[in-house]
């Protein structure tokens, strides 16, 4: 009678067990795999720049990269790409590309709102929908975690072709760096630390053009930044004669603000 006991009450210590294991694996076969999350990413993300006309044909200028949100009408970018789409004459348009290779489609946009603050821009574009991603501000992104980031490094030589590269999160520092001679801030600088906030510093390497990539999970697609050098370094490096390869990216929590602020 004991051992009949102890036969059932091992048993039923094995089948909880067992059901944990499954389950778990159940989980682990739900996440995507990077390729996967890439072939998600790609159809939302755009180049932003110009069209501008040049005797009978017009010429596409690239100056940095964009994705859908929301209702897939409506980019999320870096301000100070927008900015630079904007200096050109009469005969220029403002332009998002969307598609790749040789399947580009132009659409002009409007910009919605700005933030100066984070360089953030939310513009609105022409066309059909885009599949949207969606931000993820509910996780805590901590040093050591991998992401992801698709755009369009170097777009004016390499043309629309989306490139995704990786890295860990390396560091949360603050926008401003403490200098120890009041001299070497710039104007920006000190502009910039009336509204200091956090950005994620990562180990992997961004291009000109890479500037409003979205930076992702890679089982899921959510982001969690907007990748962002040029604004970042000007507050942080500043001081150094050539630039590093350290990349930066703007928390999305930005993002939802400046989306709530726009009312979506």
């Amino acid at each position: 009678m004991n051992k009949r006991f102890r036969k059932r009450s091992g048993a039923n210590y094995l089948l909880p067990a067992l059901l944990a294991v499954l389950m778990f694996a159940n989980v682990e076969a739900k996440a995507q795999s990077l390729p996967d999350t890439i072939d998600k990413v790609q159809p939302s993300v755009v180049s932003v720049g110009a069209l501008t006309k040049q005797g009978k044909r017009s010429v596409g200028q690239f100056f940095g990269t964009g994705f859908a949100v929301v209702d897939g009408l409506h980019v999320v970018t870096n301000y100070h790409v927008i900015a630079a789409s904007q200096k050109f004459k009469e005969n220029s348009q403002p332009t998002v590309f969307t598609g790749k290779g040789n399947q580009v489609s132009p659409r002009r946009f409007t910009v919605v709102s700005e933030d100066k603050v984070h360089d953030l821009a939310l513009l609105k574009i022409t066309g059909p929908k885009l599949p949207a991603l969606a931000m993820d501000t509910t996780r805590e992104v901590r040093p050591g975690q991998l992401y992801a980031f698709t755009g369009f490094p170097i777009g004016a030589v390499l043309g629309q072709y989306p490139a995704t590269h990786r890295g860990i999160v390396a560091s949360i520092p603050p926008i401003m760096t403490p200098q120890a001679n009041a001299r070497q801030l710039t104007p920006a600088q000190i502009k910039r630390s009336r509204h200091p906030f956090s950005v994620f510093q990562l180990d992997a390497i961004a291009y000109p053009g890479s500037s409003g990539s979205p930076l992702y999970d890679p089982a899921t697609g959510h982001v969690v930044g907007v990748i962002n050098s040029v604004f970042v370094k000007k507050s942080k490096e500043a001081v150094l004669s050539d630039p590093s390869g350290i990349t930066y990216a703007i928390p999305s929590r930005y993002v939802v603000d400046l989306l709530r602020e726009a009312g979506l």
